[in-house]
This record gives C-alpha cells, sequence and structure tokens, in this order.
C-alpha cells in the first residue's frame, strides 16, 4: 500500500513539473511576480488601446451590435490574454488566444445582445493578461429604445 502512495505521489510531481501548458506557453511569460512584489518591470508586455471605450448610440431592442477595440503590444515580451468577460451575460467579448507579439497590433471584438433591455446600457469588459497591471477594462454603451407595439 505504500509503495501504490509513493508512486502515486511521484507521478503527480512529475506531471506537474512541465513548465509549458498546452498550448505551448512557458509560465514565465504568463506570470507577473513583478507587481505582487511591488516592483515595475519595464520588459512586461503592456496592451495599448486607440480607444477604450465605444458609444453604439441609439439602437432598437432585440438589435445586437458589435464593436472590435484595437490595440497594440507596446512591451518587449510577448502579451497573452487568458480571458476576457462581459459584465453580464449580454456583453460577449472575443478575444485573440494567440500571444500577441512585441510591436504587433490584435484586435478584441464584443457583441452586444440588447434584447430585453431599455434605456441607457452601460457594460464593461474585462481583460485578463500578463501585463502590469494585469486586468485592463474596457467599456461600451448604448441607449436601446423601445419600439411601440401595434394597438
Amino acid at each position: 500500500m505504500k509503495k501504490v502512495i509513493i508512486l502515486i505521489a511521484a507521478l503527480s510531481l512529475w506531471a506537474c513539473s512541465d513548465s509549458k501548458n498546452e498550448n505551448g506557453l512557458s509560465s514565465d511569460e504568463v506570470s507577473n511576480n513583478a507587481s505582487a512584489e511591488g516592483k515595475i518591470n519595464g520588459d512586461l508586455p503592456n496592451m495599448t488601446f486607440t480607444e477604450v471605450e465605444y458609444d453604439f448610440g441609439k439602437i432598437t431592442q432585440g438589435e445586437k451590435v458589435s464593436h472590435e477595440f484595437t490595440f497594440k503590444n507596446t512591451g518587449k515580451k510577448n502579451l497573452i490574454i487568458s480571458g476576457a468577460s462581459g459584465s453580464c451575460g449580454c456583453t460577449v467579448p472575443e478575444w485573440p488566444k494567440e500571444p500577441v507579439l512585441a510591436g504587433a497590433e490584435a484586435k478584441i471584438n464584443v457583441v452586444f445582445n440588447s434584447e430585453g433591455k431599455r434605456g441607457l446600457q452601460e457594460k464593461t469588459v474585462t481583460i485578463v493578461t500578463n501585463c502590469e497591471p494585469s486586468t485592463k477594462i474596457i467599456k461600451i454603451k448604448a441607449e436601446v429604445i423601445v419600439a411601440e407595439t401595434a394597438k
């Protein structure tokens, strides 16, 4: 019984020893120890947006609208987006799954579904990266107009 437990423990440690994930990314690229230690590392990637807020203006209830936010990696290392989430289920982001090389541009597409919404709507998308700070926020807004129903 002891041999089985030792074998399981050894296999578990061996499985965890690989420093690359299923995408072939090193943990050195993903982790950002500098912010945890209160240090600023000039070698990290940096996500610079051309705009961080977009106003769709007036839209009709039930309409789906989308906008692409363009950004550039102005840092010195590959920029990795590990996730992005909307502030509610009506706001869905699509982001690049591959690393964005230093100096390269990429886009995040945000789709807003106005079904069941009315009036001024302001939504955010939180992007989790290996930048410092590790989260970036972009915003969308729209005034949702409810169409009059036939009497």
